[in-house]
Order: C-alpha cells, then sequence, then structure tokens
C-alpha cells in the first residue's frame, strides 16, 4: 500500500480506526474523517506512534450534514490528484426519528445519503488511481431491511430498526448499482457485513438500551476483527478485479435477494440523487 492514498470516514474509533491503522501499517497515506476535533487529533497522533508512519492526517466534519460532505469532498480534491481506496464507514443506529440539521432522517442521512454524496464527489480521483476501490460498510441488518419509496424518510410508522435496515439495504443496492456504472472504470466498488463488534456503535440510543444490547449479545467481535473485512478489500491483490460483491470474514457471500432488484437500484439512485441535489 506503499503511496496509496486512503481515505476511511469515522475513522476515530471502534472498526474506523482499526482500518485506517491496518491500513497505515501497510504504508499507506491515510486520511481520516470524523466529526470531534479533538478525537481526530488524538487519532491520527495515535497511529502515527503506533504505526511509524507520518502520512496520516485528518478532516474534521460531520458527515450526517451534506454540505459537510461536500465540503470533505472540496478539501480533499484541493490537496489530491487521486484517491485509491474510499472505505464508507462512517455510520449509526437511531432508535428514535431524528431530523439531521437539513432535515433529513438520521439513519438515511448517515448511512447511505452521505456515503452516496461522498464517493460521486469523488469518483474522478478514484478514476485517476490505477486501480480505484470503494468499499461500503452495510449489514446483515439490510436482510430485514424494505426501501419504502412511499416514505423513504419514515415519517410514518417509524421503527428504528426498520429505518436502520433500510439505510443498510439501501447502501447494497448502491453499491451494486454503482458497480454497473462504473464497469467500463479499473474502479471497484464492494460491500461487506463487519461482524458483531464490541464497539460504542448505538450508544447514542441511551447507556440502559447500550449495555443491555452489550449484555445479550455474548458473541461480539473485537473492532480489530471487525476491520479485516475493510482492510482486506482496501489492500489485498486478491480482490483487485472484483467488483459488485458483498463479503463477510473476507469471503464473498449472497445478500438478501431484496438487494439485487435492478428496478429498485435504478429507481432508488434516481431519487437518491434528487434528495442530495446532484
Amino acid at each position: 500500500m506503499n503511496n496509496k492514498i486512503c481515505m476511511v470516514t469515522g475513522a476515530t474509533s471502534g472498526i474506523g480506526r482499526e482500518t485506517a491503522l491496518a491500513l497505515a501499517n501497510k504504508g499507506a497515506h491515510v486520511v481520516i474523517v470524523g466529526r470531534n476535533e479533538k478525537k481526530c487529533i488524538k487519532t491520527v497522533s495515535a497511529i502515527k506512534k503506533i504505526s511509524n508512519n507520518a502520512a496520516v492526517e485528518f478532516i474534521c466534519a460531520d458527515l450526517s450534514c451534506l454540505m459537510q460532505v461536500r465540503a470533505v469532498a472540496k478539501q480533499f480534491i484541493h490537496s489530491y490528484k487521486q484517491l485509491d481506496v474510499l472505505v464508507n464507514n462512517a455510520g449509526g443506529y437511531f432508535m428514535t426519528r431524528q431530523l439531521s440539521t437539513e432535515g433529513y432522517e438520521m439513519n438515511l442521512a448517515l448511512n447511505y445519503l452521505s456515503p452516496f454524496l461522498l464517493t460521486l464527489l469523488l469518483v474522478d480521483e478514484l478514476k485517476a488511481s490505477d486501480q480505484g476501490r470503494i468499499i461500503n460498510v452495510s449489514s446483515q441488518a439490510h436482510e430485514r431491511g424494505e426501501i419504502n419509496f412511499d416514505d423513504l424518510q419514515r415519517e410514518h410508522n417509524f421503527v428504528g430498526y426498520e429505518a436502520y435496515a433500510q439505510s443498510k439495504l439501501a447502501i447494497l443496492l448502491f453499491t451494486y448499482e454503482l458497480a454497473r456504472r462504473i464497469q467500463k472504470t479499473h474502479v471497484t466498488v464492494n460491500a461487506l457485513h463487519p461482524g458483531l463488534v464490541a464497539s460504542h456503535f448505538g450508544r447514542n440510543n441511551g447507556l440502559i438500551r447500550f449495555y443491555v444490547r452489550r449484555l445479550l449479545k455474548r458473541t461480539e467481535i473485537t473492532a480489530k476483527e471487525g476491520a479485516k473485512t475493510s482492510v482486506y478489500l482496501a489492500s489485498s491483490i486478491t480482490v483487485d478485479q472484483c467488483t459488485g460483491g458483498y463479503y463477510i470474514n473476507e469471503a464473498l457471500t449472497d445478500s438478501s435477494p431484496a438487494s439485487y432488484d435492478l428496478s429498485a437500484a435504478s429507481s432508488l439512485w434516481r431519487l437518491t440523487k434528487e434528495l442530495v441535489e446532484l
């Protein structure tokens, strides 16, 4: 990964941090994106020290805000001519209906609209790479997802897990649709399920709910283990020509039947471009 430029979003903790660290250990130039400047500074310092790699920096942004997503892309394009790896890792789970600063339902905004917009804004920089790679972190939760085209933002009868599952199905539909649209380029795009990771994910829903979930889910894996598939897709020569796939434990796996719906993918693409004003 020497001289490869990699961007990892949501990289100040959990699997994002471990992904960024692993790529830095492999010699990559790593740009992390996080919403808390102090955490960004601390994370960059730690990764530099552990990896003995000085080529680590950050861009501070709240990716639930699409205006800030655009700012991230603009800042990156101003500083770099190409992007070799984009890991869309940032995400969240919101049990109660919350809105982003721009009025989008938060599960949809952070888990889907944000990576959709960031990826398309940086696609030319990815094409400038000898072999650009896009990695989208999805979840097995997508298997229970359904794209509600009549109420994509779940304004009626909101159920947190259903909104979360919809967002993770949406990122898979996007992954497959994007793979079809850029198949004649040397850019690949794949998605993955990282596993049930012992991290602070979901803590925003309240400490009681968070710790009860942690107690019930006794098979959680470490963040380092959860990052393995992201790192594999970002760096392994084995998958340098593989695109439009869904991976679990570094293995190509079938996703849900709904994720292969061509009509839904095309319709969602058009609707999303309207939503993000692209």
